[in-house]
């Protein structure tokens, strides 16, 4: 059963306040990707003087790379949502696989989401 034009208004404010977040984030990425060493400890050299200084920081460094990428992701099969809810909004809520109803509550829980429980379920097994 196709969605109402209030859920998919309601579905539309809640891909669009979730895409605010993550941009907010990745604002924040950038900002502190974008401070360097010397700017951050206010050393003049760029450089930490210990090698274990130099583990953590290039650890920490790779963490916000892979938590910028997480969210970019995300980011991304949000944008697609909005797509597919501004292109054809018959079709926002129906499963890309087997085109049964992804369901009111999984859809309140992930926007987002593109296949409903099972076809996730299957694709999930499928991969491990």
């Amino acid at each position: 059963m196709p969605l109402t034009k209030k859920e998919l208004a309601h579905f539309e404010g809640r891909l669009l306040e979730e895409r605010e977040k993550i941009v907010k984030q990745l604002a924040q990425f950038d900002e502190s990707f974008s401070d360097t060493l010397q700017g951050s400890d206010g050393d003049l050299s760029a450089y930490s003087f210990h090698m274990a200084d130099q583990g953590t920081d290039a650890m920490e460094r790779e963490k916000a790379f892979l938590f910028a990428s997480k969210e970019g992701r995300l980011l991304y099969h949000i944008d697609e949502a909005l797509r597919r809810l501004y292109k054809a909004p018959e079709g926002y809520g129906v499963c890309q696989e087997c085109g049964e109803d992804v369901g009111y509550e999984r859809l309140d829980a992930l926007p987002h989401a593109r296949l409903c429980i099972k076809c996730k379920e299957r694709e999930e097994n499928d991969v491990a």
